[in-house]
């Protein structure tokens, strides 16, 4: 039983009853689960025609936070109603009727739209602003020109889930846990991590009065991880890899670089390495991220003293090319 203290009082973990209530949930909770930019169309409607396959996804996720959008198809599931095997079989029907009807896709997500006029003006101020003829044109380049991905929101996320499905498929499919607590009094809060955590333009309203120039999501090719003495020693200097890791699925062809932070007492980042490859890392859902020549030492980027970044506890992406650039860590992020 996973329990929360807090000053009013403790909250117990719940499950979700039925998939209608993670729905709710998710719906509640949008904004901070997805982010900025990004618009979650709740429609279930069928793809494909009478007599073939045909499948219901639960929505429709429209990322518009970078220079070129990304459409990812959702799938809600409650990891004790159904078996993994199950939400991966889901997930390929759905990939094949994507590619098979995308006209059918298209006109879903038109009607979606029309229903939530806050979201259609979304979607048409990032038309305008990105050089599509209209709204017509963006949905148009979405289901027939960027690649088909996944996204699974399920209520409690194991290895199993990232092997399988983030590894799998020669398509990305990201994976979402979003946990209900609720106290003696019946009320609720909810644990999660927001959709493609650490990715850099999440951070960009902080970085608002800066002078340097945001890098885009699509832009992104280097992943930074904190590091202690002993592994950067043995590990990402003496075997030229780091592992293990959990890197998210979109973000996995894009990179090109890791470098490592180390933590206290030098916190700063301190090496980079060209990546030759990214691997699965036994059967644990992470990864192992192997160099194709020796980490070079780079100036140390330095944590500043009461500075807008914290130490790092977890990895982050940005761009060599900001890496490049930055004197310290406040540069970076």
């Amino acid at each position: 039983m996973s329990l929360i203290l807090t000053p009013t009082g403790s909250y117990e973990r719940v499950d979700f009853e039925k998939e209608s209530d993670l729905e709710n949930a998710i719906l509640k909770v949008q904004k901070h689960l997805f982010g900025r930019e990004r618009v979650y169309l709740n429609v279930k409607k069928k793809i494909g025609l009478k007599g073939s396959t045909q499948n219901i996804p639960d929505g429709y996720l429209l990322d518009l936070s970078g220079q070129k959008p990304r459409l990812f198809v959702v799938e809600n599931e409650l990891a004790s109603h159904d078996p993994l095997r199950h939400i991966a079989v889901q997930i390929l029907q759905f990939s094949l009727s994507f590619e098979e009807y995308p006209h059918k896709v298209k006109n879903i997500l038109i009607e979606a739209l029309k229903a939530q006029p806050d979201a259609q003006m979304t979607c048409e101020r990032y038309a305008k602003t990105k050089g599509f003829r209209n709204l017509d044109h963006l949905l148009e380049h979405l289901v027939h020109e960027v690649p088909f991905a996944a996204l699974v929101i399920i209520d409690e996320a194991s290895d199993d889930h990232e092997n399988v499905l983030a590894r799998k498929f020669n398509f990305p499919v990201e994976v979402l846990e979003l946990a209900a607590f609720r106290n003696s009094t019946g009320e609720r809060f909810y644990y999660f991590e927001p959709f493609l955590e650490g990715v850099l333009e999440e951070n960009a309203v902080n970085k608002s009065s800066s002078s340097q120039q945001m890098p885009d999501i699509t832009q992104i090719d280097t992943v930074v991880v904190p590091a202690r003495e002993e592994g950067f020693e043995r590990v990402f200097l003496g075997e030229d890899c780091w592992y293990a890791i959990r890197l998210h699925a979109s973000m996995r062809p894009q990179i090109k670089y890791i470098a490592s932070y180390q933590v206290a007492s030098i916190s700063a980042i301190t090496h980079v390495a060209p990546v030759r490859s990214i691997e699965p890392w036994k059967e644990t859902g992470k990864y192992v991220v192997n160099f194709s020549e020796k980490a070079k030492e780079i100036s140390p980027l330095k944590l500043v003293k009461g500075g807008r970044v914290k130490p790092l506890q977890s990895l982050r992406y940005t761009t060599k090319k900001v890496l490049d650039q930055a004197k310290t860590l406040d540069d970076v992020w």
